[in-house]
């Protein structure tokens, strides 16, 4: 298409003298936008469900763990599942620099309607931010890439990594200053506090956007009236007919938050399933392209596992941190928010350590293959829940463990992180058949939703009694290991559907 010719003619980013650590000054703009914006979804994330387990009493909404984890679970889901449309609406509607804009905006609104204390105004900001952050966060990556003078570019490996250290940045900082004042202070407050942050990282990005790349602001896949039309239309239809369903459950006094959490949970298990089996149906894929989507459907799987237990961060293992654990360690007193700035630090630390340690193998061609990686990754994340259950006994009769605990827990999580979730990217790229190129990382982040509405299911049907209780974590842990021993064993399997992709 012409847009697309267009597209690749544009400059990469204005010509300036200047430069930010060597690379285009676009970068500091996207770097400081996505470190705020970071900053404002990791310290909302480390309050919500402390937020919505606290008593009336103590300003809370008084729910159960068991809804409360699944409300989270169900949200982080959706904020990954709308990453699809989020890039789709930049490829066909407003190009990736405005989506961006317009997600930023909706994010910041959204963190305010949390800091008003009222339920309804909490929910509704939930789904703004859950809205805006699929419209930033499948864009503000790509936008990086723009910077850089195609995939060859020597600086654009360094520049993502940039980017990815103001992402744990903000995630690192967020609990310590938003955990606190919304702990000691007020939980509104708190949530003002991460609606200032949005609105500082959107500044900058209006501010610094002259620095960006043309390429941000080109459609590169415009729309067409007539498809425009049955969009709406069939938009229309599915909407009014929400809105008939769910006027008539609240009329007749039925509506609980389960007539919520339920649909949205089923949906993010069944979209996954529904993109695959087009996928698998389509006639214009060979033979080859067949065989490695069968082989991407296992690491699809093994990934919806990990992120299951990994996603728990913020739910189940966040509520332990509050009832079950010391808040104070070598004299230093705490909110057990501040655990949450556990996983971004132990990543700033090791990612350069694992980046090495990688190559250093492959020289002495002891690199695990792709499939060993995961399985590692599975490995860890089940070892840190049986972690967890031992945790969980320690703490048994109202005993307050040592945040050692939660550190360990924590720190294992990180290392499964590292040899899995990086992989599951490259692997993603590598695998994709040619037609759904540019689709299948959409497809990657459908492995959250998909790992986190099992976990909001999990916690619904289990009910308060069993959610965060010994056995909780030891099924889910020994659920991960026998995934991660089952792909061992299976790797030759896999590594022959993955054809030349080692």
């Amino acid at each position: 298409m012409a847009s697309t010719t267009v597209a690749a003619d544009l400059q990469s980013a204005p010509s300036s003298g200047k430069t930010f650590l060597g690379h285009p000054r676009g970068l500091a703009t996207l770097f400081m936008s996505e470190m705020w914006e970071r900053f404002s979804y990791y310290g909302m994330r480390a309050l919500l469900v402390l937020y919505m387990t606290a008593s009336v009493a103590e300003g809370g909404l008084g729910m159960k763990v068991a809804i409360a984890s699944a409300v989270y679970s169900v949200y982080t889901a959706m904020v990954y599942l709308l990453a699809l449309p989020g890039g789709w609406i930049a490829d066909r509607f407003l190009g990736a620099r405005k989506t961006v804009a317009v997600g930023g905006t909706i994010i910041m609104i959204g963190h305010f309607l949390l800091a008003v204390p009222a339920s309804v105004s909490f929910f509704v900001g939930l789904a703004f931010i859950a809205i805006g952050s699929g419209l930033l966060k499948a864009n503000i990556s790509t936008m990086v890439g723009h910077l850089y003078d195609g995939p060859n570019d020597p600086r654009r490996d360094g520049g993502f990594t940039v980017f990815y250290m103001g992402i744990n940045l903000g995630a690192f900082a967020a609990p310590l200053v938003i955990g606190t004042v919304g702990q000691s202070v007020n939980w509104h407050l708190g949530f003002a506090l991460a609606g200032v942050g949005m609105a500082l990282g959107l500044g900058q990005f209006l501010l610094g956007t002259r620095h960006l790349s043309a390429k941000s602001d080109v459609v590169t896949s415009p729309i067409s009236a007539e498809e425009k039309s049955a969009i709406f239309r069939k938009a229309g239809m599915w909407l009014a007919a929400a809105v008939v369903f769910y006027g008539v459950v609240v009329a007749t006094g039925s509506f609980t938050i389960d007539w919520a959490v339920w649909p949205l949970s089923i949906a993010g298990i069944a979209i996954p399933v529904f993109v695959f089996a087009k996928v698998k149906k389509d006639q214009d894929l060979n033979s080859d392209e067949q065989s490695k989507m069968s082989g991407y459907i296992w690491f699809f799987i093994a990934a919806a596992v990990f992120w299951m237990i990994y996603d728990q961060s913020g739910s189940t293992l966040n509520v332990f941190a509050d009832k079950n654990t010391a808040s104070d360690l070598f004299g230093i007193n705490f909110p057990s928010s501040w655990f949450q700035s556990l996983n971004p630090l132990y990543i700033m630390a090791l990612a350069p350590v694992f980046a090495w340690l990688w190559v250093w193998l492959s020289k002495r061609g002891k690199n695990p293959s792709t499939t060993m990686k995961f399985a590692i990754g599975l490995l860890m994340i089940g070892a840190s829940f049986l972690v967890m259950m031992m945790a969980m006994a320690a703490a048994s009769g109202g005993v307050k463990v040592t945040p050692l605990w939660l550190a360990m827990v924590y720190l294992i999580q990180t290392v499964g992180e590292l040899t899995l979730s990086p992989v599951g990217l490259s692997v993603t790229t590598k695998l994709a058949p040619t037609k759904y190129a540019s689709q299948m990382m959409g497809v990657w982040f459908l492995a959250v939703t998909a790992g986190d509405c099992v976990a909001a299911i999990f916690q619904l049907v289990l009910g308060d009694a069993a959610v965060g209780s010994t056995w909780y974590f030891a099924v889910q842990g020994v659920m991960a290991l026998i995934a991660g021993v089952a792909l061992t064993m299976y790797r030759k399997k896999v590594v022959a559907l993955m054809g030349d992709v080692h």
